[in-house]
């Protein structure tokens, strides 16, 4: 018991300089208030994003993985300001930036961009793609060496598309050119942290892989620091470096790639895992081993007390409805908010079950 509370804080963390944390991100929530009646009177709050603590390192990419509904996307219109928090607080390079207005915002602008969900919606049909990927440097009343035309098709030339389209409109595009298009306008400035939500999920399967390695290779040509957000794990093993779990506002587990993937600690993301398909045709008719949680996502309006996870959980105990699990680093880099935790010394060993926890789940055979 003693051993990991001696680790509270991940040996990564320790080890890297604190010049390197592009990103700090303390407590952070966002409550949406609920009113009522001809005077608008509040009677509770959707807690979207409720007490979040990570960090971002310069050039990095983490990964950000989740049901729908946990607060993800929330979260990413957080830490990009595009949404003001109701607690906690936001650190870029140092600076706290978790209530400035526009006009402090706008020189951050620059160095922080979002690549947003849907390529369909994001962009203007009335607009050029010469006059969307141009808006940054008009907006941030910047001239780029050798002229706007020139540098916007070097920026589509960059993201894979011909520079001779500079004239055509959104509908002239596929749902992936789309996208492309929306990442050469978050590129144009040459920002420091790019947060895109979903970026592969609104696109055709044989599309997706093409985007994803395009920030990859943008990455590395470019030296950009990512927070992905996505709910395909396969796509967000691929990309991150280090991915965090959320589940109902909360990050339940934070760990390197290799690590999560592994030995993942949180009976959340052991159930998560447990369904991802393996495309291996020698499996067909093999028990999967898939984890099948029983019972709805609980309500943001008003979550479980203790670890939020407790309902759905096969393992949970007396002090799962009661504490909740603070999120602790029990191996150097891998932290977990989990009382029971998977591959790991149980925190409360000898609490007793709850009643009904073993038939919150069911292994799937097929």
């Amino acid at each position: 018991m003693k051993k990991p509370a001696t680790v509270d804080i991940p040996a990564q963390a320790k080890e890297s300089p604190e010049a390197e944390v592009l990103l700090k991100v303390t407590g952070l929530a966002k409550h949406f208030p609920i009113t009522k009646g001809l005077i608008r009177r509040q009677v509770g709050a959707v807690k979207a994003v409720d007490g979040l603590d990570f960090d971002v390192r310069r050039g990095e990419t983490l990964g950000i993985v989740g049901e729908s509904g946990c607060g993800k996307s929330t979260m990413g219109r957080l830490i990009t300001r595009l949404l003001e928090p109701t607690g906690g607080s936001i650190e870029f390079e140092g600076k706290d930036i978790t209530h400035l207005g526009v006009s402090g915002m706008r020189p951050l602008r620059r160095d922080v961009q979002m690549i947003f969900q849907d390529p369909y919606g994001s962009l203007n049909p009335r607009h050029t793609v010469g006059t969307i990927v141009s808006a940054p440097f008009r907006l941030q009343k910047v001239t780029p060496e050798g002229g706007l035309k020139a540098e916007v098709q070097r920026l589509l030339s960059l993201v894979g598309l011909n520079p001779e389209h500079y004239n055509r409109y959104p509908h002239e595009f596929s749902g992936g050119q789309r996208q492309r298009i929306g990442i050469a306008r978050a590129l144009a400035l040459k920002p420091k942290l790019v947060v895109a939500d979903e970026p592969v999920s609104a696109l055709d399967v044989s599309i997706q892989a093409q985007v994803v390695n395009l920030l990859d290779d943008l990455q590395d040509e470019l030296g950009l620091t990512y927070v992905i957000i996505a709910h395909d794990l396969s796509v967000i093993r691929h990309v991150s470096d280090r991915i965090a779990v959320m589940y109902l506002g909360k990050i339940v587990e934070l760990a390197d790639n290799k690590g999560l993937y592994g030995a993942p600690m949180h009976p959340y993301t052991t159930a998560l895992m447990s369904a991802v398909p393996v495309p291996d045709p020698r499996r067909r008719g093999a028990k999967s081993g898939r984890i099948l949680l029983k019972g709805d996502v609980p309500s943001p309006i008003s979550p479980p007390s203790g670890c939020r996870f407790h309902t759905r959980c096969w393992k949970a105990t007396q002090i799962c409805a009661t504490k909740e699990p603070p999120l602790l680093a029990l191996k150097p880099g891998h932290q977990v908010a989990c009382h029971h935790p998977e591959n790991a010394p149980d925190q409360a060993p000898g609490d007793q079950p709850l009643p009904g926890a073993a038939d919150a789940v069911a292994k799937a055979t097929e």
